[in-house]
């Protein structure tokens, strides 16, 4: 059977292509209901135009695709919160710094920052009016600060401000991000600027919290250990926002990141656990059917204490179709289940089809039903313990297969003894899973022996040891590959070709394996050309000086940072990998640069400079120069002055204002990011 053969992995598709049609030209809300409306109507014609017709008619067809496209669009539109009347930021002027009274409730809690505590939150009233729409909350840590909880409703005077973009190339846009969870402002304030009401609702996603808190409780009566406690929050609970930075980056870069993220594993091994206790159901009149309805209900309750994330939803979603197949003894395609979850999923949320997660959960499934089987059968072990492994390995290896091109797009790493972690861990998950079920259980009924506890502890302390030791080889792990866009379609296309003409050798899939070889070479030479340019760029880094000079594929670094500064920069790293630079050279800040017969002078906090010989065309204040910038503008006649990230905000503000007045191109790094000069032959 031809997976697209499949009319629902079409719709899904047609979906999906309404969904992007939607995100890159955003059609108003009307139009795409017009349009949905019109294209409906005309399917309806051809409906009754071809329901008496034996002859079947391709116009029903392709009218049906074009309408669940045009679905896609309205759905998109229907979600995206802007559009609602009631939405706060049509009583907002983000323009100008206003005060508002602002009533809310806690709806997530995001891991905190050195700074700041984070949390996403509903907005309920704006000046006594009512409203809807999510806001990022930052409080400013202090030492007597206390985290609060979901559904804790909030009092405050606050401006509500514009998200942050990236201030440098190539780096992560968390704005972005947060738009794609409709989130488009934020809250800077101080704890003791709020005051706590009485909640008068209860949600959901609370009463799983106290759930949570309830079980945390009890566990710690059992002297776990706070690395024990993290990852049972992660790998049952799924909650990831107490976790260290560093267990994180160990499970990344060991390549067993997917564990800790409840996604289909784990509710694929819940599944079979679930099928085989409540077994003896079977027996009872219409025990099947009570079966099935326990499971889905039992899934999705696990799914609300893992705080209905992403990764849980599409994972209980598409196991909960599975069990209903299993109940009706359907011989299910795994592709048909996978479109009906996908389509499920995007009718409710469509932004989920840009969540990371999603595209790499769905792509790892795709490649171990369609690649695993054909890997497994290379070799067939004779004893049963070695092909139990073998399985694994090869199931591992087709994952790693799938997410490999959008893994290194999205993460540019790759961790090479990926199957050493996942062949020590996932062989016993279904055991720490349901062993940690069966923890969390006594532990709630306190009759949880010490013995047990302790033996559960120490299980998963082995596998942080397994995890750590595999993430410390790092001659085996590859970071920093730049990778972009293109590179992943080009790579898809190879995979694709691949599998096919090893299903069978014909001369057109050899000639379909050569031309996608062709197109990934193309790509190579293409971003040659295209990166193989001159570029001076003042980075901006908050209290230090940070200067590049990029040619062709060699930048070269100016910085005063000292050791432990550019241990944690990131900055060069993501522009290197941005931009393909192969060869980066250190050097210490230099008082003039010449780039492209353009002069750039730099004055850094003695505010001496000397321009004799030369007129400079830019200017780089640094380090909170003082000096006269009236006279310093008379007697230089610079075309543009930039001031970057190791200034006093006084002195930049000051800067500001005389720039303005003379009319002069003013540029803060602090505000519109990272100056940026390319040579004219260059886009």
């Amino acid at each position: 059977m031809k997976p697209l053969n499949f009319v629902i992995i079409k719709l899904s598709v047609c979906l999906i292509i309404g969904i992007l049609i939607s995100h890159s030209y955003h059609p108003t809300l009307i139009v795409s209901l017009y349009s949905v409306l019109f294209v409906f109507a005309v399917l309806i014609v051809f409906y009754f135009a071809s329901k008496n017709n034996f002859k079947k008619s391709i116009w029903f067809g392709l009218t049906a695709y074009l309408f669940t496209s045009c679905l896609g669009i309205v759905t998109y539109n229907l979600h995206e919160q802007k559009n609602f009347p009631k939405h706060y930021s049509h009583l907002i002027d983000t323009e100008t710094v206003k005060m508002h009274a602002l009533h809310f409730s806690i709806k997530e809690r995001l891991k905190s920052t050195y700074y700041h505590d984070k949390y996403v939150i509903n907005l309920i009233k704006i000046d006594e009016q009512d409203v809807i729409g999510k806001v990022l909350l930052n409080i400013k840590k202090d030492s007597l600060q206390t985290l609060y909880k979901i559904d804790d409703r909030l009092f405050t005077y606050s401006d509500i401000r514009e998200l942050n973009s990236p201030l440098n190339p190539n780096q992560f846009d968390y704005k972005t991000y947060l738009e794609k969870q409709y989130i488009y402002h934020q809250m800077v304030i101080n704890q003791n600027s709020m005051i706590k009401l009485n909640a008068q609702k209860q949600t959901i996603f609370g009463f799983a919290e106290r759930i949570r808190n309830t079980i945390n409780e009890k566990l710690s009566l059992y002297h776990f250990e706070p690395e024990e406690l993290v990852i049972i929050n992660a790998l049952i609970l799924g909650q990831r926002q107490d976790m260290d930075r560093q267990i994180y980056e160990d499970y990344a870069n060991a390549g067993a990141i997917h564990i800790l993220a409840v996604s289909g594993l784990h509710v694929g091994i819940i599944l079979l656990l679930l099928n085989f206790i409540l077994k003896p159901i079977e027996y009872v009149k219409q025990g099947k059917t009570i079966k099935v309805i326990i499971i889905i209900l039992l899934l999705w309750s696990f799914a609300i204490i893992a705080g209905l994330s992403a990764s849980v939803t599409r994972a209980v979603t598409m196991f909960s179709v599975v069990s209903i197949a299993m109940h009706l003894k359907r011989q299910g395609n795994i592709y048909n289940t996978l479109s009906i979850s996908a389509f499920i999923l995007l009718l409710c949320k469509p932004m989920f089809l840009f969540d990371v997660g999603f595209q790499m959960s769905y792509l790892a499934v795709i490649a171990i039903v369609s690649i695993q089987p054909k890997l497994y059968k290379l070799w067939s072990p004779k004893w049963k313990i070695v092909n139990y492994f073998w399985q694994i390995f090869t199931v591992t290896i087709a994952a790693q297969l799938g997410v490999i091109p959008i893994s290194l797009y999205y993460f540019h790493q790759f961790p090479g003894l990926f199957f050493v972690s996942n062949l020590a861990i996932i062989p016993f998950l279904g055991l720490i899973l349901g062993f940690g079920i069966f923890i969390i259980l006594l532990a709630l009924l306190n009759i949880l022996p010490e013995g047990i506890a302790h033996l559960y502890g120490n299980s998963i302390s082995l596998m942080n040891a397994i995890v750590t030791w595999v993430s410390k080889q790092e001659q085996f792990l590859f970071q920093n590959i730049s990778f972009d866009l293109p590179h992943v379609v080009a790579c898809y296309i190879v995979i694709i070709a691949l599998f096919l003409l090893y299903k069978k050798a014909t001369f057109k899939r050899i000639a379909f394996l050569l031309v996608s070889i062709l197109f990934i070479q193309g790509i190579g030479i293409y971003y040659n050309y295209r990166n193989a340019n001159n570029t001076f760029i003042i980075f901006h880094k908050s209290r230090y000086s940070l200067i590049g000079q990029k040619t062709n594929f060699e930048l070269k670094v100016f910085d005063n940072l000292d050791s432990i500064a550019t241990m944690k920069d990131k900055v060069i790293t993501n522009f290197s990998v941005g931009n393909f630079v192969d060869t980066i050279k250190r050097e210490r800040l230099k008082s003039v640069y010449s780039f492209h017969n353009k002069t750039i002078l730099i004055i850094d906090s003695l505010g001496i400079y000397n321009v004799k010989k030369f007129q400079p065309d830019y200017i780089v204040l640094r380090n909170s120069p003082r000096l006269n910038l009236d006279r310093l503008i008379d007697s230089i006649h610079p075309k543009f002055i930039i001031a970057d990230g190791s200034n006093y905000k006084s002195y930049v503000k000051r800067w500001e204002e005389t720039c303005k007045k003379r009319k002069l191109p003013f540029h803060q790094t602090s505000k519109k990011g990272a100056f940026i000069i390319k040579e004219a032959n260059y886009p």
